[in-house]
């Protein structure tokens, strides 16, 4: 197994006894076991299959359930207050609300001030929604019970200290 060196060595040398480079050097597997990075990314991926092939029947992703939930919540939205609101890079954004346009499900209002375009849950769209908030409820339910009551909860007050501290 190689060790990777993760911290800047110049060679140099201080004298002291703590000047080992190899104290600073790390495997490939002790990075991906330990990447906060890599973990979260793992644990996303696999939530998101779950979620995903539980909306499957009515035709939806859970990144366009969470879009969709969104578009309501907030009743018209600019794409850039949507994704502030939603944590999410414009582009992301524009990539997931492409296929919920094409479906009718929400729609862009006129240009309005700097440019910026309203997006607004359309009739289809709560139809569709009305139709997925079961789906997801089973979904949610499953891994909660999957996870237990006192897993659950430590797993969401986790993930919302690591948003707040990203």
């Amino acid at each position: 197994m190689r060790r990777l060196c993760c911290k800047p060595h110049d060679g140099q040398g201080t004298g002291a006894a703590n000047d080992d480079p190899m104290q600073h050097m790390i495997t490939e597997r002790q990075i991906l076991e330990n990447c906060a990075c890599h973990k979260a990314r793992a644990a996303a991926r696999a939530v998101t299959r779950t979620y995903d092939e539980a909306l499957r029947p009515v035709g939806l992703r859970a990144t366009q359930l969470a879009v969709l939930v969104a578009v309501t919540m907030n009743d018209a939205i600019s794409i850039n207050a949507l994704a502030e609101f939603m944590g999410m890079d414009r582009t992301t954004l524009t990539r997931n609300l492409r296929p919920l346009e094409k479906e009718g499900l929400v729609a862009r209002g006129s240009e309005g001030w700097r440019r910026s375009r309203a997006l607004a849950i359309t009739n289809k769209g709560r139809s569709r929604l009305r139709q997925a908030l079961p789906l997801w409820s089973r979904a949610q339910q499953a891994l909660k019970k999957r996870l237990g009551d006192r897993n659950w909860k430590v797993v969401r007050n986790g993930l919302d200290h690591l948003i707040r501290a990203a």
